[in-house]
């Protein structure tokens, strides 16, 4: 049977490459041989419950014990009903029982109980009928919210005593978030200074991204099924873009080896993986546009807004950034700084944000098109110069994130460039003080910086030409924009203030000065 790349639900051996599902999280088994509680939280879609769903089996294969992993999830529609989420996770676990156990270790008729303690009341049951020590993975647990997560916290937290006769020998905690943003899920905002409102855990633990050898292992699997090779520049490429993320690892080579290079015979490059993160950007699959939806949310903007911007966000409070480290939308830099986790988000990022803007646009000619169908730079500035004064104030009120709204609003004229056959690459962070991007359209290229001029600070366009200067040279041209939005109190409007001028830089490049 053929095995492929697998982007949705639990990897199969039979069907899917995978590499040892365990691998990544060694600590599972000392932590259940010595009777421990513990969180596994880690983005969606690393392989959480594959890991634990695979681990669950061995276990249970091996005759030591009874494990299961179990879904919290079919709990989540009655956040404040606890009687009727109880009823529904209990009515889950058994059938996760009937479909993964041996009929004589399937959990006895659960007992009659209470509102708010059927589910305790269950794990003490199924463990003292049990002829092995029960252990169990109880998936999406952040599922649950408000009344109800509180309550079944409190009813693991209060059958904990009686392990392991009388309550499950070991349980894991399995989900999105790390236990320490639970009180904010339950409502808990009393006691945001304690470390958990669950204290009867050994670990909270993570699962790592893959490393570019793990990559080039899974790859390698579809080679000796299909023949079909990655070269080491395409493994290299995938790593870049993804940093290992494993959904995006899977989906890269899914794209590539179903729909680009369908001929086994010929090798996967870098040029065919460019080509499927484009698919893929475009495409914005459920995994990506669930990642995308977090964008509105507070605690994320208050980080990306000054994020895309260039600048530092304001002190923040550590839960929050736990928050957004636990989302897997950014990450923890080599150097200590946060950053969004890979490139193919930052693209995602930056897209769905420009998405209203980008809606909003006029129809737009492509006056920037020679008749050989190539990029000309100069027609392309003219283009936007006249887009900017007759439609950019009115466009600045689409943008979701208003301390960003004119680089949203450049970046949707500029994606409507791109549609006819370009890409776009964009490049923030952090204390940067500016957004680059790369407009790419065939053999053409136009590299862009931003900037913001605000009140109280200096014009940046020094700054600004010294950066635009190190950008281009890296990108080996001789020719750019350094875009100024001027963004300081009491300025003419943007028909009369927006200009262009050209600048020479210290090394000799021709700068396009577009103050706007």
């Amino acid at each position: 049977m053929p095995r492929w790349f697998n982007t949705a639900g639990p990897c199969v051996p039979a069907d899917h490459y995978m590499l040892p599902a365990t691998a990544r999280l060694p600590e599972l088994r000392p932590l259940i041989e010595q009777k421990k509680y513990f969180v596994v939280h880690a983005p969606r879609q690393v392989g959480k419950t594959t890991a634990l769903l695979t681990l669950a089996w061995e276990l249970t294969a091996e005759g030591r014990y009874t494990a299961l992993l179990v879904s919290m999830e079919s709990g989540s529609p009655f956040s404040d009903d606890v009687g009727a989420a109880e009823d529904a996770i209990l009515d889950g676990w058994r059938a996760a029982a009937e479909r993964w156990l041996p009929s004589d270790l399937a959990p006895p008729p659960w007992p009659e109980a209470p509102v708010g303690r059927r589910v305790g009341r269950a794990l003490q049951a199924w463990a003292m009928a049990s002829r092995r020590p029960l252990v169990l993975f109880l998936d999406e647990i952040d599922a649950l919210r408000d009344r109800t997560l509180a309550s079944v916290l409190r009813q693991l937290r209060e059958g904990y005593p009686g392990r392991p006769d009388a309550f499950p020998w070991s349980l894991a905690l399995i989900g999105l978030r790390d236990v320490r943003d639970y009180r904010i899920a339950t409502g808990d905002r009393a006691h945001a200074g304690t470390a958990s409102p669950f204290n009867i855990l050994a670990r909270s633990l993570t699962m790592r991204n893959f490393t570019r050898d793990e990559v080039a292992e899974l790859y390698a699997q579809h080679t000796a099924d299909t023949g079909q090779a990655f070269t080491p520049e395409a493994v290299d490429r995938v790593f870049a873009l993804t940093q290992g993320q494993p959904w995006l690892v899977n989906a890269l080579a899914a794209v590539v080896v179903d729909e680009l290079a369908t001929d086994p015979s010929a090798a996967v490059s870098p040029a065919d993986v460019d080509r499927a993160r484009e698919i893929l950007v475009q495409r914005q699959e459920t995994h990506l546009d669930s990642l995308a939806e977090r964008l509105r949310e507070p605690r994320v903007r208050a980080i990306l807004e000054p994020m895309l911007a260039g600048g530092t966000p304001a002190v923040l409070p550590p839960d929050d950034i736990r928050f957004v480290l636990d989302l897997g939308l950014l990450r923890m830099s080599e150097t200590g700084g946060i950053e969004v986790a890979n490139p193919i988000y930052r693209e995602i990022i930056a897209r769905d944000l420009a998405a209203s803007p980008r809606a909003s646009l006029p129809s737009i000619h492509p006056s920037w098109l020679r008749p050989d169908g190539r990029l000309d730079p100069e027609r392309l500035l003219d283009a936007f110069l006249a887009f900017w004064r007759r439609h950019g104030e009115p466009l600045l009120r689409t943008a979701p994130y208003h301390e960003i709204a004119p680089h949203l609003v450049l970046l949707a004229f500029l994606e409507r460039v791109a549609n006819g056959g370009g890409t776009i690459e964009r490049e923030y962070a952090i204390g940067r003080g500016r957004m680059d991007l790369c407009l790419r359209y065939g053999p053409d290229t136009v590299a862009i910086e931003l900037k913001v001029w605000r009140d109280g600070r200096p014009d940046p366009i020094v700054e600004g030409l010294e950066q635009i200067d190190r950008y281009l040279a890296g990108l080996g041209l001789l020719y750019g924009w350094l875009v100024i939005f001027d963004q300081r109190e009491g300025q003419p409007p943007l028909p009369e203030r927006t200009a262009a001028l050209r600048r020479t830089t210290a090394s000799g490049r021709d700068v396009v000065v577009i103050r706007a």
